[in-house]
């Protein structure tokens, strides 16, 4: 990670830096970023699941089932289950 600069000289000179890089890089130098797109659309893929997850167990406590029968289905304990998403449940 680059440093960010502080004073005004500093600035100018790491822009002269960046652009000094610019003018001489390859094509050959890039990397492909296919990879890092795929990270990042697999993190919001997980956050939007997580989401909806988090509001599919709200509407089943609020419908009566059990946190045994809600751990149940994530693959945990009732306990783990209440202990992740109790806070959610509460505050809706």
């Amino acid at each position: 990670m680059i440093p960010m600069p502080r004073t005004a000289q500093e600035i100018l000179d790491h822009a002269d830096e960046l652009a000094a890089r610019f003018e001489q890089a390859e094509p050959g130098d890039l990397r492909d970023a296919t990879a890092l797109r795929a990270v990042r659309d697999a993190c919001l893929a997980r956050a939007t699941a997580e989401r909806d997850l988090r509001d599919a167990v709200v509407r089943a406590r609020h419908d009566g089932h059990s946190w045994a029968a809600i751990g149940a289905m994530v693959g945990t304990s009732g306990e783990a289950a209440r202990q992740r998403y109790s806070q959610a449940v509460t505050t809706t």
